[in-house]
């Protein structure tokens, strides 16, 4: 099973950014911990980060054909973008929303997740051990469909 992790604007600045809601780990770390997670789990990961919408979009079109399911932080486009949502639809893969906070304890601009309308599962608040979940939910539930 391949997976591929997306992750939006600003996690590359995790370590540096609001510590008090992403923590003092850098992108590197979260990498690191996604790949072991995913090898842990028998699985196969790649990792992608943009802070651009369009290339989220671009990168979510290419997975069509080439990975079996999608882990997806969009960050703050989790609450503005209709277009990751039409992406994540059109390629109809199976797909797992993560947050390293709780947003839903958070402003209220942040209530909605237009992402996590295509997305069959959440994990949020979890910090990095939200990817880890994510992933093995995915295995279980896909792993031997995709063998």
């Amino acid at each position: 099973m391949k997976i591929l992790v997306i992750n939006g604007p600003n996690l590359n600045m995790l370590g540096v950014r609001e510590p008090a809601f992403y923590g003092t780990r850098d992108y590197a770390a979260l990498t690191a911990f996604i790949l072991e997670s995913a090898r842990e789990a028998g699985v196969e990961a790649e990792c992608f980060q943009s802070n651009y919408e369009g290339d989220l979009v671009t990168k979510i079109q290419q997975a069509y054909g080439v990975f079996d399911a999608i882990v997806i932080n969009p960050a703050a486009y989790t609450h503005t973008s209709i277009a990751i949502l039409d992406a994540l639809k059109a390629v109809s893969l199976p797909a797992v929303e993560v947050h390293l906070s709780d947003v839903s304890a958070r402003e209220p601009f942040r209530q909605i997740s237009y992402a996590g309308m295509a997305c069959e599962k959440t994990f949020m608040g979890l910090g990095f051990e939200g990817y880890r979940q994510a992933i093995l939910y995915l295995a279980a539930r896909y792993g031997e469909a995709s063998r």
